[in-house]
């Protein structure tokens, strides 16, 4: 097992609560691998997080998205552990990340302390648990990593124990024609499976009859004791007549390659219906070095008159494993569902850089910004212009301009790019404003279109009234929102000092903590501006006491 290449003493849980998981490492995520391991808090933050062993902090983040706080420890063993979506620090971290909060008057902050000048016990508290950032419910994100090549490593293979009796379980198996004139079951096109458990808690499928180069996809997830999540499993094998095609697992990988992603998966697939399937064969633009055994690229050949049994085993890290049977029959037949291809104008070759003049905008591909050639679906339009679909993922950047010149001076100042979601509502993309052309550079294939802001932000009071007295309150808290393009900045005095201010985007609430400066005033005066993406600006003044 992998677990022997790893220490199973060195560390300690970072929690001292059952470990009881919310997601897996290694679990497919949108464009990415999970790095590390979601641990449930049990519905509640503030629970104690403590350093798994001896070591010092070399980074600590504040942000409103990704990992929200996060704390980086490097252990003298040569790993680095990484505990995100922290509620707040422990008070000597606390007081050092506030100074340069204040001096850098910003919430957000990234900072990497001299080796040394924050060390740690094993088994010290550095934080409590929290939601911070890209969170979407109370729990620690945790993540050990190579300290040398910086590549996250799978948490439990180092001792962490997270009880796990159940096998991964079995959604949807699919096989794919591959090559030119290629049919499985007289379909040049991709079909769905039907499988059944056996007695001996296999599965086994209809029998299968193809022709060509063929390969195969499932759509699986795993299950610890005491979750219900659907998390991600541990390993993949895939076997033809008992010969190992495809093995790959999740002990650990480069995040340079994440982003390859989707390439394991039928993103078309996902696109549409928002299922993962996991791709037993590798297509050519598919870098990812987690296989263990890849042969043939896990295409199976199949010839006339020659019977196959294709094995998939889906495993945890615990070795439960689901195993499901494909009996296959090489046969040529007529193919009576032909492979459709959508046919447009314009073709992207996916290796090369590609320009559309688009009569509002123009797009720019640069080389491999697509994993594939494909025939793209392009609309012109006056203000709106269409970049194909979600059923196609971009691995680069592309740059999406616009050209305003219609426009006054005064009126671009309001304008912005904007992403149209399903009802059509415009969502702000980060637009660069040079004279006339304006840019986005996305990721995000769809409809885009130019969009005007003219209302400002909102900002209301949530815990407290003006002249109120606010002797036994531990907190100022104010609400903002913004109706179109967004919050950008926000900037807050007391009595004409800048102070920090938590900003909440999930909940849309501004924090100020009253330990955070010393009052010498009975009566203070609280000022907040904040700022929209197209510099729409409200301004908030209130007066209150304390002593």
């Amino acid at each position: 097992m992998a677990q022997t290449k790893y220490p199973q003493d060195t560390f300690r849980s970072p929690l001292d609560i059952p470990i009881i998981l919310a997601g897996t490492f290694g679990e497919l995520r949108s464009n990415h691998f999970h790095a590390g391991i979601d641990i449930k808090t049990q519905q509640r933050q503030g629970l104690p997080v403590y350093s798994i062993a001896e070591g010092t902090i070399i980074r600590i983040k504040v942000s409103l998205w990704g990992y929200g706080k996060a704390i980086y420890v490097a252990h003298p063993n040569g790993n680095t552990s990484v505990y995100g979506h922290l509620q707040k620090f422990s008070p000597k971290i606390e007081a050092y990340i506030r100074e340069v909060q204040y001096k850098k008057r910003s919430y957000e902050v990234e900072v990497f302390p001299d080796f040394g000048a924050l060390k740690l016990e094993k088994g010290e508290v550095i934080a409590y648990t929290g939601n911070t950032g890209g969170s979407s419910g109370p729990h620690l994100h945790f993540e050990i990593r190579n300290s040398v090549t910086e590549k996250p490593e799978n948490p439990l293979l180092y001792g962490i124990d997270v009880k796990d009796a159940s096998p991964p379980a079995l959604l949807g198996l699919y096989a794919y024609p591959l090559s030119k004139g290629a049919q499985i079951n007289q379909s040049g096109e991709k079909i769905q499976l039907n499988f059944f458990k056996q007695a001996d808690g296999t599965f086994l499928s209809d029998e299968v009859t193809a022709s060509g180069t063929i390969g195969f996809g499932v759509n699986t997830f795993d299950r610890q004791d005491r979750a219900i999540n659907k998390n991600g499993i541990y390993r993949l094998r895939q076997l033809v007549n008992k010969k190992v095609y495809t093995d790959y697992d999740f002990e650990t990988f480069s995040f340079s390659e994440t982003r390859y992603i989707n390439t394991l998966i039928d993103y078309q697939h996902f696109g549409k219906y928002k299922q993962r399937i996991q791709r037993c064969f590798k297509i050519p633009s598919n870098k990812l070095s987690l296989y263990n055994t890849i042969y043939n690229d896990g295409k199976i050949d199949i010839k006339e008159g020659s019977s196959y049994e294709i094995e998939i085993e889906l495993m945890d890290l615990k070795g439960n494993t689901t195993l499901v049977r494909i009996p296959v029959e090489g046969k040529k037949q007529e193919i009576k569902v032909p492979k459709v291809v959508q046919k447009t104008k314009d073709f992207v070759l996916s290796k090369k850089p590609n320009n559309y003049d688009l009569e509002a905008a123009k797009v720019y591909f640069p080389a491999n910004t697509f994993y594939e050639n494909f025939y793209i679906d392009l609309e012109k339009g006056k203000d709106t212009v269409k970049i194909h679909n979600n059923t196609i993922a971009a691995h680069k950047n592309f740059t999406l301009s616009f050209d305003v010149s219609k426009y006054s001076p005064d009126q671009r100042k309001k304008l912005f790019i904007a992403r149209l979601d399903k009802r059509k509502k415009p969502n702000y993309s980060n637009t660069y404003k040079r004279g006339s052309i304006f840019t986005t550079r996305t990721r995000n294939l769809g409809t885009y279109t130019l969009a005007q802001d003219t209302i400002a932000p909102k900002i209301r009071a949530k815990n407290f009234k003006s002249n109120q007295w606010l002797n036994n309150y531990r907190y100022l808290s104010l609400a903002i929102s913004d109706d179109l393009s967004g919050i950008d900045t926000y900037y807050a005095t007391l009595n004409g000092s800048w102070i920090l201010m938590e900003y909440e985007p999930k909940t849309k609430t501004l924090t100020y903590n009253f330990d955070d400066l010393i009052l010498d005033k009975k009566q203070c005066e609280l000022k907040v501006v904040v700022t929209d993406n197209v510099g729409n600006e409200s301004t908030f003044s209130s007066t209150f006491y304390r002593k």
